[in-house]
């Protein structure tokens, strides 16, 4: 079971995620919150898997919520995906920048909406439409060029993982790429977030640019 918060301040959005998700069996919604701050104190007393967080609310707004979760050592395991009308690069920059795992906008299809909640719970990519991918290209690019030092301690094949990770890979075309088993490929993903010191995938995609093993514009 994968459970879920919802944070916005919109009820009528609220509502209509909660009946979207809930259609998947093994989706739960263990909470509702209308501003960053009541759903800070809703993700610290619930601890859900994955947090579909508006960016613009009163008060404590999803930027600094979504950074005090991925501040919170007893957090480490929520991912929190920001779910918002607004496709704008600065929006978008620091909503990676913040933590976030993904961002969406909310004209997603529900099926997409099920799939984003399970690959986000799952871990096993960065959830998001091309244009997070090229915003974090840009911000891994952005750096005074790149720095080969920041892999040093990975083997050459984990660094043939990192590369693939940068490349949008998840864990099955990673698996199918290096002509490892799915398995492996997981265990490979959880050595280098614990080598690298990553929270997720987000991470060591800006990671897999800023040490140069995968430039921007690459596919």
């Amino acid at each position: 079971m994968i459970t879920v918060a919802l944070i916005d301040d919109q009820a009528l959005v609220r509502t209509g995620l909660r009946a979207l998700l809930e259609r998947d069996p093994e989706l739960r919604i263990v909470g509702e919150a209308d501003d960053g701050r009541s759903g800070l104190e809703l993700v610290r007393r619930t601890r859900p898997h994955v947090v579909l967080m508006d960016i613009r609310m009163p008060g404590m707004d999803g930027l600094a919520a979504t950074r005090a979760i991925a501040g919170d050592a007893e957090l480490t395991t929520t991912r929190v995906v920001m779910l918002t009308t607004f496709d704008e690069d600065e929006q978008i920059d620091a909503a990676i920048q913040a933590g976030a795992a993904g961002y969406l906008l909310k004209d997603i299809s529900p099926d997409e909406l099920r799939r984003a909640v399970r690959v986000v719970a799952a871990g096993d990519a960065l959830l998001a439409p091309a244009v997070t991918r090229r915003v974090l290209q840009r911000l891994a690019a952005s750096g005074a060029g790149t720095n080969p030092a920041l892999v040093a301690g990975l083997t050459e094949r984990e660094r043939e993982v990192l590369r693939q990770i940068g490349l949008g890979q998840s864990n099955d075309e990673l698996a199918q790429a290096l002509c490892i088993s799915p398995a492996t490929a997981r265990t490979y993903v959880s050595r280098l977030l614990g080598k690298l010191g990553a929270r997720d995938r987000a991470q060591l995609v800006v990671l897999a640019y800023q040490s140069g093993l995968v430039a921007p514009g690459q596919t």
